[in-house]
C-alpha cells in the first residue's frame, strides 16, 4: 500500500503553517518551493489537500517522459525529467498536482522573436491570479509539483510535523492495521453487549 497524508477538517484551523513548512523544506534541498499542498476552504471547514499517492496513478500513466513513477510506497515525480506538459495535473482526480516554475539565469529582458505586432517589446505577464494551468509567462520553465512525502527528510512529511492541531496524519500500513484493530475491538464490544442483553431478556420481553 502506498503511504499518503490525510487531513481532518474538524481539527484544521486554516493557519497555512503546513504550506509554509512544505515550502521551506523543499527550498532547502533545491526543489521547487511551491507548496505541495493547498489549504481548501468551505463555508464550515478548512483542510489541506495533498496527493493521495493513488495505486493506479493516472498522473504516471499520462506522463509522456516517465517523469512520474511508482516507488516502493509512493508515487515519485522527478523534476529534472519533467517537461512541463501539464498532462499529469489535468489527469489528477484530486487536483493535487500544480505546475510551477522558476526563471532561468540567462533569460533575456526583451523578446524580439515571434511577436509580430510588438517587436522589441516586453512580453506581457499573465495576471497574478491566473490559474497556473493557463499562465503564459515567457521564460518560466514549468514543472509539475506534487507531494513527495518529504522522502528526503529523516522526519518524514514536514506538514505533519508542524501542524499545531495534529490535523494531518501520515497513513501507512501500520496506521491502517491499528485502525482495523480498533474497529475489531469496537465490533467485539458491541457484539458482547448485544449478547449480554439477550442473555438477560426473558421470553415475552423482546
Amino acid at each position: 500500500m502506498n503511504r499518503f497524508v490525510i487531513a481532518e477538517p474538524q481539527l484544521c484551523i486554516g493557519c497555512n503553517t503546513c504550506m509554509a513548512a512544505c515550502t521551506e523544506a523543499h527550498k532547502a534541498v533545491g526543489l521547487q518551493s511551491y507548496p505541495r499542498l493547498s489549504v481548501t476552504r468551505t463555508a464550515q471547514y478548512t483542510a489541506p489537500l495533498l496527493c493521495r499517492q493513488c495505486e493506479d496513478a493516472p498522473c504516471a500513466r499520462v506522463c509522456p517522459v516517465n517523469a512520474i513513477t511508482l516507488g516502493p510506497d509512493a508515487i515519485i515525480l522527478n523534476e529534472s525529467l519533467c517537461i512541463g506538459c501539464k498532462l499529469c495535473g489535468l489527469a489528477c482526480p484530486f487536483g493535487a498536482i500544480t505546475p510551477s516554475g522558476s526563471t532561468p539565469v540567462n533569460m533575456p529582458t526583451l523578446f524580439t522573436h515571434f511577436i509580430p505586432s510588438q517587436q522589441l517589446a516586453d512580453v506581457p505577464e499573465s495576471p497574478k491570479n491566473m490559474n497556473p494551468f493557463l499562465a503564459w509567462n515567457a521564460g518560466i520553465r514549468n514543472v509539475a509539483v506534487k507531494c513527495d512525502l518529504c522522502d528526503f527528510h529523516p522526519d518524514g512529511p514536514q506538514c505533519v510535523q508542524v501542524c499545531p492541531t495534529n490535523a494531518l496524519v501520515l497513513v501507512d500500513d501500520d496506521a491502517v492495521e491499528q485502525t482495523n484493530q480498533r474497529r475489531r475491538l469496537y465490533a467485539a464490544r458491541g457484539l458482547s453487549a448485544d449478547l449480554d442483553i439477550a442473555s438477560h431478556t426473558t421470553p415475552g420481553q423482546e
